[in-house]
């Protein structure tokens, strides 16, 4: 993937998140109208907020055929070379969008810091001007002037949302030596230290201004979603993070799929799929990665940046721009089951050719629409790298920014070990990186999905559709625990296609989903919630609300009295099959760190008749699955639970807050006849994780969580 002054010493941060503001609100929510409401630090600066709209990048979609319905979506103006900070032909300097934001009546202004030494050791195309040893430069020409600017009080109303250094930090994993594709240039950056320096620079700067809010960088799915990239990932951005006087107070999330092409979900088929015996992570597309889209890859990267030591109110951001995969060509089911690779195939909304292709794509659309808090754990859907900018020249161009040729802009190259020698996918005759594309915008605007309907100036792409759905009906529970309720409903009609819905709890958005089903977490115990729901379409138009569903949630987790919890979700597409496959995560809800290495879990079932040995796997753990030690015990003959499975740690620890995120385990007879899973003690049917009171966990020997059989 690739794009693709100084603050007085005194002026920290602060951390005390004011966060009254509703979850869910669009980004044209009307803003405070105090001076002290607007300046308050809150958990996600996209609730309740109305972003900046790049006059210099609407002009330009206005002009274009349909961009006028898309000309008023606010998105990241990008700071990538040191003459940006005072603007350059054509573009505004920073100070002029600043000043401009506050004549909209904006407090979300949104921009992208990129300019490191040595910068994008793996793409040419996004070489940036300061050469690998110049870091002094960087703090003082760069960093230094445009915190200056940040600090100005004239916009100390303003939530100011960084994105700091797309595409460095994951060089560094998988492009400094060792794999396929890794470059001599990254070797060197790893080498010296530069981009952890300079990205710990930038983060203790301009994290000491109050009103800023730094999200890093952290690639996407089809780079990072190899348990052996992400995991060294998270150490990675933890070393910057604590660098040059950087803390993870000054981190307020991550940002995925920068300037991109993941898609957001993939509909049509799960990981945990499986053909004719052989799994969806064994085909040619997906090749053993563990996420298949941004969205789980997201969640499942926060927990696992929590258990590395962020704080555990950390969001994380989507770019949206451009991945959307709309168009006659996206499927809207799985494909044939003649073998894996023809259902991946058949069934993929990214139709790349390659999951490391970045530059260009054809046949790419426009994808959500920025949105905020629009799932759990995702502070927003947002628009990084504005649509119809270029990521690279599909020749060699000369120009005065530091930009170079990269063959993979080239649609004739045939490729390297970093996208598996196929094919680029490019688009012909593009511009150099970040110069307007006027044939790319329009084929994102042809492909948009949710389309683009009209050229209005609805950012949905309103037109002139103003018949707002059906709203949904049969809202109903069709699970529940103590933390969490699970909603399902009967789908709504539209005159064009609904293309979402919102969830309500008491009054307040708490997500949005594309399917007719939605589970909210983090719920207290024995306690009445109040939902509802309404639908969407592309153009903007929502529902009204369905009947209002009164769910109470299920007493408090068996006889545990401890500070840790386990939640559960089966990964098994069949009960009596012969293996038993489930997910774990154990989460502490205490005040203070838990040595892992006096914690067990317990799984109990009964393996009916056959082998009285057993298998036991890890297919997958964010903590990785090296850290799990794995036994089948006998455990008597209680109903449903002769035995369990034993998850032991061995070291480390748990930090108050964090979970360890997912850890995929199987379980065999050694002579693989079948199980019956529907009478297992602590089997359930639910897959999405939820809190578990029939699995144990065990601290010291005693059980802190669960009811044992």
């Amino acid at each position: 993937m690739s794009t693709r002054g100084t603050i007085k010493q005194g002026l920290r941060r602060r951390l005390a998140a004011a966060s009254a503001l509703a979850m869910g609100a669009a980004l044209a929510v009307a803003i405070p109208t105090t001076a002290d409401a607007a300046a308050a630090r809150v958990d996600n600066p996209y609730v309740g907020a109305k972003a900046y709209v790049n006059p210099d990048w609407s002009a330009k979609a206005a002009a274009e055929p349909g961009g006028a319905a898309i000309a008023d979506t606010p998105a990241f103006v990008w700071m990538d070379r040191i003459a940006a900070i005072g603007g350059t032909p054509g573009a505004m300097s920073l100070r002029e969008h600043l000043d401009t934001a506050l004549d909209q009546g904006a407090n979300l202004f949104q921009v992208v810091i990129y300019d490191l030494p040595g910068r994008d050791c793996a793409a040419l195309a996004s070489n940036g001007e300061l050469g690998p040893t110049e870091l002094d430069r960087y703090k003082s020409e760069y960093i230094d002037p445009i915190s200056e600017i940040l600090a100005d009080p004239a916009y100390a109303n303003l939530r100011i949302v960084t994105i700091i250094e797309p595409d460095s930090l994951p060089n560094i994993v998988t492009n400094a030596g060792g794999t396929a594709g890794s470059t001599d240039a990254c070797a060197t950056m790893k080498a010296n230290g530069n981009y952890e320096k300079g990205v710990g620079y930038a983060l203790h700067t301009l994290g000491a201004i109050p009103n800023v809010y730094n999200y890093v960088d952290a690639a996407h799915h089809g780079w990072l979603g190899w348990d052996s990239n992400m995991v060294p990932a998270g150490v990675e951005f933890k070393k910057a993070a604590t660098s040059e006087g950087a803390t993870v107070d000054d981190v307020a999330g991550f940002i995925v799929n920068t300037a991109n092409y993941s898609a957001l979900k993939e509909p049509n088929f799960k990981v945990t799929d499986s053909v004719n015996g052989t799994t969806v992570r064994q085909s040619k597309w997906v090749d053993w990665n563990y996420y298949v889209d941004e969205l789980s890859f997201a969640q499942a990267l926060r927990t696992q940046l929590v258990g590395q030591g962020f704080n555990s109110n950390i969001g994380m951001l989507i770019d949206t721009a451009r991945n959307g995969w709309g168009g006659a060509d996206r499927p809207t089911s799985a494909g044939p089951l003649t073998s894996v690779d023809d259902y991946v195939n058949g069934g993929r909304v990214d139709r790349r050719i390659h999951a490391g292709n970045w530059c260009n794509q054809s046949g790419a659309g426009i994808g959500e629409r920025p949105t905020s808090a629009p799932e759990a754990g995702i502070d927003a859907y947002v628009w990084a790298k504005p649509p119809g900018e270029s990521d690279g020249s599909s020749q060699a161009e000369d120009n005065d920014e530091g930009k170079g040729f990269d063959r993979m802009c080239d649609p004739t190259y045939e490729g390297n070990g970093r996208n598996g020698n196929s094919k680029t996918g490019a688009l012909p005759n593009s511009p150099v990186a970040g110069h307007w594309f006027s044939a790319q915008f329009q084929e994102l605007v042809r492909n948009a999905y949710p389309p683009i309907d009209g050229s209005g100036e609805n950012p949905g792409g309103g037109g002139d559709d103003t018949q707002a759905p059906t709203a949904p009906t049969g809202l109903t529970s069709s699970a529940k625990t103590s933390s969490s309720v699970s909603l399902s409903w009967t789908a709504s009609s539209d005159n064009k296609a609904v293309t979402g819905y919102d969830v309500y709890r008491g009054g307040t958005k708490v997500g949005s989903t594309t399917t007719t089903s939605y589970t909210d977490s983090g719920l207290s115990a024995s306690t009445a919630y109040s939902y509802t729901v309404k639908a969407k379409d592309a153009a903007g138009n929502v529902s009204a609300a369905s009947s209002a569903l009164s769910v109470t949630t299920s007493a408090g987790g068996g006889t545990g009295t401890g500070s840790l919890k386990v939640q559960y979700k089966n990964n098994d597409n069949s009960a009596t099959d012969n293996q038993i496959r489930f997910g774990l995560q154990l989460v502490n809800t205490g005040s203070s760190a838990v040595d892992l290495s006096t914690v067990k879990l317990r799984y109990w079932f009964t393996p009916e008749s056959g082998s009285s040995t057993f298998g036991a796997s890890c297919d997958y753990a964010v903590l990785g699955c090296g850290k799990l030690s794995l036994a089948v015990k006998s455990d008597g003959s209680a109903a449903g639970a002769s035995h369990y499975l034993e998850v032991s740690f061995g070291s480390g620890s748990l930090a108050a807050g964090a979970s360890t995120g997912e850890m995929q385990l199987r379980l065999n007879k050694s002579d693989w006849s079948n199980f019956n899973e529907a009478d297992d003690y602590s089997h359930g049917t639910g897959t999405s994780f939820a809190d578990a009171s029939k699995v144990g966990v065990y601290t010291a020997g005693a059980l802190s969580w669960g009811t044992a059989p």
